[in-house]
């Protein structure tokens, strides 16, 4: 008897700092259904906290691993990690990454310069979730990528914790609260954050394209991998090729 293989579209590696709690439960539920998301976690926040350079043979062997999964794509999903050491930097341990695993890989600050670069938008409102530190780390990163920053606030949560366990209606009333009437987009940084679940809403009111961290890596992991779906509730960007 022939039997009919059973096989995704694609599959798509992440990669996640050991405290993270929100890109797998986001994954599944926006990530198209013949689509396989697969994970594995590296220490890279809070305690493990380290130079971008200092990190990179982890995150390699990492990717080294998900490669065996025959990934399309792999995905280094953590904007603070990826954006701490500025954009050269970012650029070296994608090289790495591909160099190590043959695989197209990409990070959350490369999801999201794609993001805003798809939406043609430069001029941004920023909020992330760290306190003022690791919010200036960010800041530069996309000051560097060439964002003029409108407006910014740290919201200044003190773990993981509390990040993946506000509400997102914290992220919606923080941005409104910046609005501004000259901004191209609207960020709300992290990867393990509830941000994701108000995107719609928040661009109904502010009227201009909203980002978020795991969004964008969802729409450029897709794109990555050469699929073209646009997702349900992730807002304008996942309506762009």
């Amino acid at each position: 008897m022939a039997y009919t293989p059973i096989v995704p579209r694609a599959r798509i590696g992440f990669i996640v700092p050991s405290s993270n709690r929100m890109v797998e439960e986001q994954a599944q539920k926006y990530l198209p259904a013949d689509v396989r998301a697969h994970f594995t976690r590296v220490g890279m926040t809070n305690r493990h906290r380290a130079p971008l350079e200092q990190l990179t043979p982890r995150i390699v062997e990492a990717a080294e691993l998900l490669a065996d999964s025959k990934c399309a794509v792999i995905v280094l999903q953590c904007t603070g990690t990826s954006m701490s050491g500025g954009v050269e930097a970012e650029k070296k341990l994608m090289g790495a990454m591909e160099r190590a695993t043959g695989i197209k890989t990409i990070s959350a600050a490369s999801s999201l310069t794609a993001a805003f670069a798809a939406l043609k938008a430069r001029k941004l409102v920023f909020t992330s979730e760290t306190p003022p530190g690791q919010h200036a780390e960010k800041l530069a990163f996309l000051r560097e990528a060439g964002f003029e920053i409108l407006a910014d606030r740290a919201v200044g949560l003190k773990n993981s914790d509390e990040y993946c366990s506000m509400p997102g209606k914290l992220w919606f009333d923080t941005a409104v609260e910046l609005r501004r009437a000259d901004a191209d987009a609207y960020f709300l940084s992290c990867a393990n954050i509830r941000a994701i679940d108000i995107i719609e809403d928040l661009e109904t009111v502010v009227d201009r394209p909203v980002v978020t961290s795991n969004q964008a890596a969802f729409w450029w992991a897709l794109r990555s991998a050469g699929l073209d779906d646009r997702v349900a509730g992730l807002g304008r960007l996942a309506r762009l090729h």
